[in-house]
């Protein structure tokens, strides 16, 4: 499980470093959004599987609404997990909310999605960020998974 979550881990941040240096486009954006969430939930899975072997939750959720709500109850000690968590959340929500894309191909490459009521920039400093709190996750996933 770990080596998938860290094969996915390089994947995004290959988008990230590489393809976002030089194509500066929001489908690339888009691109590693989905590169995060699959990560996210392949790590999701990890560590529900080591909690249900440990004896930690009573048994495997059956749906993803039910895996976001053991996430949150049985995790929620640890800050990373429930930040990567909010942070899911939003990733699988954005291919269905309307999106508008601002300067394409330029420094300031910037996908807009407009949720009801707010409108979420996502460029470069805002990628960085996601990047950080994923970064942290993966750390407490993988002292998870070793413990």
């Amino acid at each position: 499980m770990l080596t998938e979550i860290l094969k996915e881990k390089t994947s995004a941040d290959h988008l990230l470093y590489v393809s976002m240096k030089y194509t500066k486009t929001c489908d690339v954006i888009l691109n590693l959004i989905a590169r995060w969430k699959s990560m996210m939930e392949i790590s999701f899975d990890a560590m529900l599987d080591r909690a249900k072997e440990e004896k930690i939750i009573p048994a495997l959720p059956t749906n993803p609404k039910q895996k976001i709500e053991y996430m949150r109850q049985y995790f929620k000690k640890q800050k990373a997990t429930q930040e990567a968590l909010a942070l899911y959340i939003f990733f699988k929500r954005v291919p269905e909310l309307q999106k508008t894309r601002e300067g394409e191909f330029r420094k300031n490459v910037c996908l807009k999605v407009i949720e009801p009521g707010k409108t979420t920039e996502i460029n470069l400093e805002k990628l960085k960020e996601y990047s950080e709190i994923l970064e942290r996750f993966i750390s407490e996933v993988k002292l998870f998974l070793h413990s």
